[in-house]
């Protein structure tokens, strides 16, 4: 039977791929170590959880807006402009299912065929495959180690064309564990001026960040810069509610508009019962929750960061955001280990799951095939045990 060349242009997703055959393996009884999850090993907290039991013994189980209940756009912009600065009316956000489904709906509500994305290496797998749907280009620039794997304002210059129609950020950065600096927003803010080009800023893991590390939205740098950012965001990550499927978009009220003409005939409204939690989840309650969680984040970004250091062949830079590790492994392919060859890191990553039983996600997903992705959304207990294997496995 026929299969669309659109469907088949895209494939799956390698992270959900790896964390797939890590469970299939603890399914038969392996002791597996799995840094491949991209989700906070901390259950949601339970005052979310009693509001969306309370939303459904209330009844609140039927259709809303397509863009949202009207409390929960409030709450967006109200956190919007506490968190970040930015003044926006409740119009100009749209709640989606999920933050995959913002990036999504953004793609089809802007791009044509032919339209130009550029996307800087490391991204998140969905990036480029949303802009294949869409029927755009991806335009991938490959950053520097040396430079803290960070678009620089020449970089971006240099891959602009006439047909570049929207600019991807991802600050903090799933795989990379890196953030981008008020100073460096700004410099590429500057090569934007002047310019018709989008950006599409994903702040996903905004309360996650380390350090001295300084967060600033992107939409916040000035007016211009305002007027043609789309900030995503969503409650997966700093409040533990991956499974809940709740993301939102603000900005330029035309596409936002589009968003919704898009969602009316995809999924409709996000489900009821969780945006009234949502309501609840954006409150000043989740303050002290979604400070524990940061902090032992912190701590286990050092102690992974610092180990994978300790190990020949393998270097890491400090994570200043989200929850993962980005090492560059290279150093180690054209070796055989076992009984593979390890060419890059999709070899590197299989061999060690299947060798060593540690799951890793490889940075040939990411657009960088030196490096793989860890992530310490797991205990310490895990962290030590599975780097543990990781160098014994090296050290052959």
């Amino acid at each position: 039977m026929k299969i669309s060349q659109r469907a088949q242009s895209v494939p799956p997703s390698m992270t959900i791929a790896v964390t797939a055959r890590a469970k299939e393996l603890k399914a038969e009884g392996v002791d597996i170590v799995g840094f491949g999850a991209g989700e906070p090993d901390f259950d949601t907290p339970q005052y979310i959880k009693d509001a969306a039991i309370e939303a459904i013994q209330a009844g609140q189980t039927k259709y809303t807006a397509v863009a949202g209940i009207p409390e929960l756009r409030k709450a967006i912009v109200d956190k919007l402009k506490l968190d970040n600065g930015l003044d926006y009316s409740p119009d100009q956000v749209i709640v989606n299912v999920g933050g995959k489904h913002s990036v999504y709906e953004a793609m089809q509500a802007i791009l044509d065929p032919g339209d130009e994305v550029i996307i800087p290496t490391p991204y998140w797998v969905t990036y480029p495959e949303t802009v294949t749907l869409a029927g755009g280009v991806t335009k991938i620039v490959e950053t520097d180690r040396s430079k803290g794997y960070c678009l620089t304002p020449e970089l971006l210059k240099a891959a602009m064309t006439e047909r570049t129609v929207m600019l991807v950020l991802n600050s903090p950065s799933n795989p990379g564990g890196f953030t981008y600096s008020p100073a460096q927003l700004a410099a590429l803010a500057k090569v934007l001026e002047g310019t018709d080009i989008y950006v599409m800023s994903d702040e996903m893991y905004e309360k996650l960040i380390y350090g001295d590390t300084q967060f600033i939205s992107f939409a916040a740098l000035s007016e211009d810069a305002y007027q043609r950012t789309l900030t995503l965001n969503g409650l997966s990550k700093a409040f533990s509610m991956t499974g809940w499927r709740l993301g939102f978009a603000a900005g330029p009220l035309d596409v936002i508009k589009a968003m919704g003409c898009i969602q009316s005939h995809m999924t409709s409204n996000a489900v009821t019962f969780v945006q009234y939690a949502a309501v609840v989840a954006l409150g000043p309650e989740s303050k002290d929750a979604i400070e524990t969680m940061r902090a032992e984040f912190e701590k286990r970004a050092k102690v992974m960061a610092d180990r994978l250091n300790s190990i020949d062949g393998v270097r890491c830079a400090q994570p200043t955001g989200a929850f993962y590790c980005f090492p560059d492994v290279s150093a180690h392919f054209g070796r055989t280990i076992g009984d593979a060859q390890i060419q890059g890191s999709l070899d590197f990553a299989q061999a060690l799951l299947e060798q060593r039983k540690v799951a890793v996600v490889p940075g040939v997903a990411f657009g960088c095939d030196d490096n793989v992705r860890l992530s310490f959304a797991c205990s310490l207990e895990q962290i030590t045990k599975g780097l543990d294997r990781l160098e014994a496995w090296l050290s052959q």
